[in-house]
């Protein structure tokens, strides 16, 4: 029988009542991990889910999960909803034996763990599997977590939701060994944009999963820098299209493109995701809109959101915020969600929310 009715929220923020208007929680205390502990030190078989579309953080997450878990003989599978099969620059990850098909994740299992998941609707089709779970545990690090498991163990502050769970296996006493390091690091290096983007701790727990001996270059190298040759002749298409509104988001500007499905031909998921990061490089916005027309599904969009930090000099936009009332959800500077419509429509909504 499915616990999701009695949702227990083991949190690392404290809202600071004396200044309503700052977004960023400035008052912290440790995540407390014992529950996460417990569930999964009495599990008699896990499942564990990874969102939708999903990136190296998820899958990094859910396989270092697995492995553990597979290492202690409890059965463990893992598994996304979509797209069909794991992009190609994460199959070198270990632990893709434990990747099973949606059709193949039973409807009840003991314990249900979804990773790097902000939502229920983050899982996509394997949403009801959180009915059939005894007991379902959310590991994530979403500032817009909507706490939808039994048990949500949320880490508001931490960069990816790789680095909690790291700090997950400590607590557990897991040793964090050379396969587990890798799938780990994969999460770190892709969440935090190579470092760019790093917080306290991140360089540390980098250090400490090289130290297990993998190969953190090449990891990068294949995650982040190695593309076919088709990634760029449909830039050239993608970024002809790119628009700049100064007016939008209240005068911080806003600057978007339009992916089309006849763009993608022959380019894989990751490369199309890759394309925001080039957008947000635009100096005179502070907001980036990539809108992406899914695949076989025609006026359905996927839009990827980013703004710069107000540390960087950046007027600190919430996107998180925007796509939170736009159906979907993400951290402060970055964040996505799903809709449908012709671009003029979902340009329209966007500006409306934006201000």
């Amino acid at each position: 029988m499915s616990t999701r009715t009695r949702p227990t929220t083991i949190r690392t923020t404290k809202t600071d009542l004396r200044s309503p208007d700052r977004e960023e929680t400035p008052v912290t205390e440790p995540v407390d991990l014992a529950a996460a502990v417990s569930i999964l030190d009495t599990a008699r078989s896990v499942t564990v889910l990874c969102h939708v579309q999903p990136d190296a953080d998820t899958i990094g997450s859910g396989l270092a999960l697995g492995l553990v878990l597979r290492r202690r003989g409890v059965p463990v599978r893992v598994a996304f909803a979509e797209p069909a099969e794991l992009p190609v620059s994460m199959r070198s990850l270990p632990g893709t034996e434990l990747l099973v098909a949606p059709e193949q994740v039973p409807r009840e299992v003991d314990v249900l763990v979804a990773v790097d998941c902000g939502s229920a609707g983050r899982l996509g089709a394997l949403e009801d599997r959180l009915d059939g779970a005894r007991i379902t545990l959310v590991l994530d690090h979403h500032r817009s977590n909507t706490r939808f498991g039994a048990v949500n163990v949320i880490d508001e502050n931490a960069e990816s939701t790789a680095g909690l769970i790291a700090r997950v296996l400590d607590a557990w006493g897991e040793t964090i060994d050379r396969d587990v390091a890798h799938c780990l690091y994969a999460g770190l290096v892709t969440d935090t944009g190579s470092f760019k983007w790093a917080r306290p701790g991140s360089h540390a727990l980098a250090e400490r999963l090289l130290a297990t001996g993998i190969d953190g270059p090449g990891i990068t190298r294949t995650l982040m820098d190695t593309h076919p040759f088709q990634w760029l002749p449909m830039l050239s298409r993608v970024l002809a299209s790119a628009q700049l509104d100064r007016a939008a988001a209240g005068g911080a500007g806003l600057v978007y493109v339009v992916v089309r499905r006849e763009d993608t031909v022959g380019v894989r998921s990751e490369e199309v995701e890759s394309i925001v990061d080039l957008v947000r490089t635009t100096a005179e916005a502070q907001v980036a809109a990539v809108f992406k027309e899914c695949r076989g599904e025609s006026e359905h969009w996927t839009v990827s959101l980013r703004s710069h930090d107000a540390a960087d000099g950046g007027l600190g936009v919430d996107v998180s915020k925007v796509a939170t009332a736009l159906g979907g959800g993400g951290h402060r500077y970055a964040a996505g969600y799903s809709s449908v419509g012709t671009p003029e429509r979902l340009l329209a909504a966007l500006l409306a929310e934006l201000g």
